[in-house]
């Protein structure tokens, strides 16, 4: 007898969805039609939803449920560790705990900037125009590739089976070559990538332990690995991952392999017993959003906490290498230096705008190598005015008129203001740092590479 599968058809590939039926359904749970009532997050796991009657029967058997119990007794778990609050900058004494559990979606955010009026919405185009003038002129094309790295390339190239691109080869190669042009690291000895499996004879210094958060599957590590000798790694994720690089990396006797699956959000990097007294460089390819400024907290929660303005980078810490994205995620709990924001006159509240411009950073050619004049929003905001204070147009209007090379532009000069806001807090923190387009838009939009070192490295 034929067992019966839901009938749910589907069109992509061509056939019916092979899972069970619920009991008197003829689909499965995936495409039953949903229950009356209402439906929240899980609590355990934010990323599938339940109905609110069930939700005290789900919680005790959530797929998740015994990774957080596990995870909740591990001595660097502490929860919201580097999450920042809405209002750390204030100094106002006020009980923020409420608002620092607060996330402002996109819709939030794209409501509050549709409600301004027409001259707030000019004053704040002026002001990022003017921003991205005074600040971002100094950052340059770093479009590094290693000899060491692309011998790799040369020979992952040939190997069809390795489920990556070659565009995120290119994309590590240039994030490990800028960390060596920076002085941060230093390639193996001239040797050729897969012959590092003998230990390498090297001081400790020249061969630092290598955190990478958001670490995925682990293949920038894999190359980092492969090229520089690295003797001790640690990948931090909050998800499992199939494919991961850890079964190459564990090949190599030399190497030691911690995987912590955990938000950066909640890891204390003091309390990670093997990491303890052990200098560290931090990478990360492309940290979504607040990953950027969670990360930043994490390697520097002294700074991070505003305890001194000491002008003397942690001890353990070597070196910091973040492909920053996804900037329209930034939350303004999390962002690392609020205070340059507000001190440039500019709220929370607009800041949240500046985020959500930055997601029209690829509307248009991926281009941003000439943000000019000809691209410049400010250029027509007279007419705008004008007929804004006649009450002609909204913003709704001028949003939906605004041509796509104009709204690019502004999407990446938000992008710029964002990053360059980190930059600072490096810097004021005494740390040697630079940000640069690390490949071409081409090869990625998201281009933007965060350097960091401790200023008395040579």
């Amino acid at each position: 007898m034929e067992t019966k599968r839901c009938n749910f058809w589907l069109p992509n590939k061509n056939r019916f969805c092979a899972l069970y039926p619920l009991n008197g359904s003829l689909f499965c749970g995936n495409h039953n039609s949903r229950s009356q009532g209402e439906w929240i997050p899980c609590p355990i796991d934010p990323s599938h939803s339940v109905l609110e009657q069930n939700l005290k029967g789900h919680v005790k058997r959530c797929p998740l449920l015994k990774h957080v119990q596990s995870l909740s007794l591990q001595p660097f778990y502490h929860k919201g560790i580097n999450a920042g609050s809405d209002g750390e900058e204030e100094k106002s004494g006020v009980d923020d705990s409420r608002l620092s559990t607060m996330t402002v979606s996109s819709e939030m955010k794209r409501n509050a900037l549709h409600e301004m009026n027409v001259p707030e919405f000019c004053n704040l185009i002026e002001k990022i125009e003017f921003l991205h003038e005074s600040l971002c002129k100094d950052i340059q094309e770093s479009i590094q590739m290693p000899e060491v790295c692309s011998l790799w390339i040369k020979r992952e190239v040939e190997d069809r089976k390795l489920p990556f691109q070659e565009k995120h080869i290119l994309q590590q190669a240039s994030i490990l070559g800028n960390l060596e042009s920076f002085g941060v690291l230093k390639n193996s000895l001239g040797r050729k990538p897969f012959e590092c499996t003998e230990p390498v004879e090297k001081e400790e210094e020249d061969v630092p332990s290598v955190i990478e958060f958001g670490a995925g599957r682990g293949y920038l590590t894999q190359m980092l690995a492969d090229c520089y000798g690295i003797k001790r790694v640690f990948l931090v994720e909050r998800k499992a991952y199939k494919f991961k690089a850890d079964r190459s990396l564990r090949l190599n006797q030399s190497l030691m392999l911690e995987r912590l699956r955990i938000d950066i959000e909640d890891l204390d990097l003091n309390a990670v017993k093997s990491l303890q007294g052990v200098p560290f460089v931090a990478t990360g390819k492309h940290l979504c959003g607040a990953a950027t400024d969670l990360t930043l907290r994490c390697c520097f929660p002294e700074y991070s906490k505003d305890i001194s303005e000491q002008n003397t980078a942690n001890k353990k810490f070597g070196g910091l290498a973040i492909a920053t994205c996804c900037h329209h995620l930034c939350q303004w709990k999390h962002y690392i230096n609020k205070r340059f924001f507000l001190d440039l006159g500019l709220t929370k509240e607009e800041f949240h705008a500046i985020t959500w411009f930055t997601s029209w950073a690829v509307d248009a050619n991926h281009d941003d190598s000439d943000i000019s004049d000809t691209t410049n929003c400010r250029s027509h905001l007279p007419s705008i005015k004008e007929q804004g204070d006649g009450f002609v147009i909204g913003v709704d209007k001028i949003l939906s008129d605004m041509q796509a090379d104009r709204r690019a532009a502004l999407g990446f000069k938000c992008k710029w203001i964002i990053d360059m806001g980190r930059l600072m807090w490096l810097r004021k923190h005494g740390l040697d740092a630079k940000l640069v387009r690390f490949v071409s838009p081409s090869i990625s939009p998201e281009n933007h590479l965060l350097l960091a070192r401790p200023s008395n490295q040579l």
